[in-house]
């Protein structure tokens, strides 16, 4: 009999890149029997049994105080062997489970401590209080769950050591089948082209980044879905904008597509929460380095030093515009220089950072818990 594990989300879509196509498809395939409970249509995919939910009319406060029990209470149902949730919102939940005499595991997608304070949507003092009283609580249940996945070490220090009894680090990096295996060197790049896919927020750099493409007088390829209504209007009214090139929210065909013609990469973001802090690379930069594109990418000692064995790209400060545009401008104009980090890119990609070799830690992190024993690997 085959063990049941039920992967759940109230803050992400049933599609989404981390949560369904790597983590619950590498599960399907090992032979555990998957379900998914999170925002989306049901389907059967990739071997996992996906339980669709709606929350799309809820505000943020709705959807903490009743999508997450709405979740909850479709994931119990399943009666499952292992629960795996996603979202912080998700901690009491995790308890009630363990509670149960269920296996339990936080995937902590980001160090929610830091970032909780830069949220736009409070006075940064009342964001102060709420991140360390969502500490003192998060460091309640890890003790009590079996496990908990973070994507990164911040600045060589695991932010999970000695919180819980098993610990894993478990990257965002990408499959080989999705961008490395679809590289085309023939195909034509679209003229001084600069992309950037992922989520379009001030603090994701995009106010700087629109800045300093202008400055290098270039063209902005821009991909993905707005943090808020009211920030797209502003951008959409700086005169620097009329370089981009809004493409909307993209599939994954859209976005080879999309990527595969454009000549430079920016992973940008600015120093707020723990960018700047994370040892590892955005999702997207490992997107453009699967397929050639040398990377803009954000600053820190750790970048740095990964650049001295694969040299694919050029770090910056992205909110030093000109700095930035002037990256830009090397990139675009030394295309033998652009090429030879793009290379570096991908064989940074093929060594080292992909799913093959992340996936394994997800798996023994499991093998370990149900075995009762206590598994620590970084």
């Amino acid at each position: 009999m085959s063990i049941k594990v039920c992967h759940m989300s109230s803050a992400h879509v049933n599609t989404d890149r981390r949560i369904f196509v790597t983590e619950c498809a590498a599960l399907a395939e090992a032979g555990y029997e998957v379900y998914l409970v999170a925002c989306g249509k049901s389907r059967e995919d990739k071997g996992v049994h996906v339980i669709g939910m709606t929350n799309r009319s809820l505000r943020r406060i709705e959807r903490i105080t009743q999508f997450t029990k709405a979740v909850y209470e479709k994931a119990l149902e399943l009666d499952c062997d292992v629960y795996h949730f996603h979202d912080p919102e998700l901690l009491p939940y995790g308890m009630k489970l363990r509670r149960k005499g269920k296996k339990v595991i936080f995937d902590s997608h980001e160090l929610y401590t830091a970032q909780i304070p830069e949220k736009p949507y409070l006075p940064k003092w009342i964001l102060s209080i709420l991140a360390k009283c969502y500490e003192i609580y998060e460091n309640y249940v890890l003790k009590n769950i079996d496990g908990v996945i973070y994507p990164c070490l911040m600045q060589g220090v695991n932010p999970f050591q000695g919180k819980c009894k098993n610990v894993a680090l478990v990257n965002n990096t990408p499959l080989l089948s999705e961008m490395f295996d679809k590289y085309n060197p023939d195909i034509k790049k679209y003229d001084r082209s600069v992309c950037y896919v992922g989520t379009l927020s001030y603090g994701r750099g995009i106010t700087h980044l629109i800045k300093a493409v202008y400055k290098a007088g270039a063209v902005l390829y821009l991909g993905g879905k707005f943090s808020q209504d009211s920030y797209r209007e502003e951008i959409e009214n700086m005169p620097e904008y009329k370089c981009v090139r809004y493409q909307g929210i993209l599939n994954r065909n859209a976005v080879v597509e999309l990527l595969s013609h454009c000549m430079v990469g920016a992973a940008s973001g600015l120093y707020l929460g723990q960018y700047g802090k994370c040892d590892n690379l955005a999702t997207k930069a490992y997107e453009y380095m699967s397929l050639a594109i040398p990377l803009i990418v954000l600053k820190s000692d750790y970048v740095e030093n990964l650049l001295r064995e694969y040299p694919f790209g050029i770090m910056t400060d992205f909110s030093d515009i000109d700095a930035t545009a002037n990256v830009i401008s090397y990139l675009i104009n030394n295309p033998k220089d652009a090429e030879k980090m793009g290379q570096a890119g991908r064989r940074a990609v093929y060594e080292r950072f992909n799913w093959d070799r992340d996936k394994e830690n997800l798996l023994e992190l499991y093998e370990k818990i149900l075995c009762g024993t206590e598994f620590k690997k970084v």
